[in-house]
């Protein structure tokens, strides 16, 4: 028999059925979860990187679809699919497999150890159902790959720590500097 468990909604005892960890699958519509950043203002409110509400609901039901996976395995997954764009945190991913196992779409599986949640025979219904009209959210926007570039970098820079001279090196140093602080700036236009 398996044993089912309910995650912790959150490190200080608040209750996943708050007005926080509710989520409703209507376009735009729906509450956000621990852990998104939310902006005020216009219709259907956004979280840091243009996600909507509900779009950890969206991913983790998809993701479910294609296997069982733990939480954390959930949260790794969404970064690696947005190229690092968008990782939700504990705070996001918890309360929403809660809601989810209230609502009868998810288990949650406590028998090998860690917490595996698996889709039930409901929620692969409800995604089979719902899946047309969804935006996927694990689909990043088209533009260059940060991921790919940054890997690239890191090479260079592996590469010179290897080989380089003292100065080539202190050279390398002084741009990584450089660089890092013009993408800060670029975020504080």
């Amino acid at each position: 028999m398996k044993n089912h468990h309910h995650f912790s909604s959150h490190p200080h005892g608040e209750h996943a059925g708050s007005h926080e960890g509710d989520f409703h699958t209507h376009a735009g519509h729906g509450s956000h979860g621990r852990g998104e950043h939310r902006h005020h203002g216009g219709h259907g409110g956004h979280r840091r990187g243009g996600r909507r509400r509900g779009e950890v609901r969206i991913a983790v039901l998809l993701l479910l679809s294609e296997e069982s996976m733990h939480g954390y395995q959930l949260m790794q997954t969404i970064s690696e699919r947005t190229d690092g764009v968008w990782a939700p945190s504990p705070g996001a991913i918890y309360p929403t497999l809660s809601q989810l196992e209230d609502e009868g779409l998810v288990v949650i599986d406590s028998t090998a150890g860690r917490k595996q949640v698996s889709l039930t025979d409901a929620g692969q219904a409800y995604v089979e159902e719902h899946r047309e009209h969804w935006e996927n959210p694990l689909v990043t926007s088209e533009g260059p790959s940060l991921r790919d570039l940054m890997h690239s970098l890191g090479e260079a820079v592996k590469q010179v720590g290897r080989t380089g001279t003292q100065a080539q090196r202190e050279a390398a140093a002084k741009e990584l500097t450089e660089v890092r602080r013009r993408l800060y700036l670029l975020l504080a236009e």
